[in-house]
């Protein structure tokens, strides 16, 4: 095991354990001897974000989670079952991921119908949740531009993978696309989903000081090949607001990561 993951006394919900990648049968290996670990913390949950390089494998870690892929080696284990034995984790991606022939309501409700749940319950669910991502009045609007923008449609798939599974959320790099308005809203809305049902979140993001605003834990991954090997613990207060980003701490864990980063890139 990587050393900068350290056994506690809590269980792991998502535990990778010595993963690799290779796509010429084991002549290159794009990622080697990969760990990753996530407690499951009781009351509280965890905001994990990945940061690396472009090409340092943080969508295809994702992507291993989410039982979308299957490494070449190692194995993928979500509560300590195999990922694909296991509960469905749903991943939002940075492209809109709506059926644009379904409305909101029915979009976010779809992970609830091919579970064989009724019409009538799975809609009530996911007018729940459509209420708490801040959509309400959209439900019968088509899920697509430009009855939506680009912050609602988001808000619609962040919508549809809570009620498919609130407790682990898998999330790649989902507001690149949004402008910066926007950008810090949805920010804010994850942050309360965190505290509301504390899930456990993995962000992978390119921009530093988002990962300070949202994480308590950052992980930078180094490439060829890909593995971790940084940590920063993000000590600031679960709950923010813009005025955490006025807090000289924040600034400092900012610098700190910023300088992790270039220590990695010259790796």
């Amino acid at each position: 095991m990587s050393t900068i993951f350290k056994d506690t006394e809590y269980a792991n919900i998502i535990d990778l354990k010595g993963i690799g990648q290779s796509y010429d049968g084991g002549d290159n290996w794009i990622i080697k001897d990969l760990d990753f670990i996530v407690e499951d913390k009781p009351d509280q949950g965890q905001f994990v974000v990945v940061l690396g390089m472009s090409g340092s494998g943080k969508s295809t870690l994702l992507r291993y989670i989410a039982g979308l892929q299957k490494p070449t080696e190692g194995s993928v284990l979500i509560k300590d079952v195999p990922v694909e034995e296991g509960e469905h984790v749903s991943m939002v991606f940075q492209q809109y991921s709506s059926l644009p022939w379904l409305t909101v309501l029915e979009n976010v409700a779809l992970a609830l119908r091919y579970k064989g749940i009724s019409k009538i319950e799975r809609h009530e669910k996911a007018q729940e949740i459509i209420e708490l991502v801040g959509l309400k009045g959209h439900e019968q609007k088509f899920a697509q531009y430009p009855n939506l923008s680009g912050g609602q449609l988001q808000r619609v798939a962040i919508a549809r993978s809570l009620l498919a599974n609130p407790k682990i959320l898998l999330m790649d790099e989902p507001f690149g696309a949004l402008d910066i308005r926007t950008r810090l809203q949805m920010q804010d809305l994850l942050t309360s989903i965190w505290r509301k049902f504390e899930s456990t979140i993995i962000f992978v993001t390119h921009d530093i000081a988002e990962a300070v605003y949202l994480a308590d834990d950052i992980y930078i991954l180094k490439s060829s090949p890909s593995r971790f090997v940084k940590h920063i613990d993000v000590d600031l207060p679960i709950a923010r607001t813009k005025e955490t980003k006025r807090d000289p701490h924040y600034t400092e864990l900012v610098h700190q990561v910023e300088d992790a980063m270039m220590e990695v890139a010259e790796m």
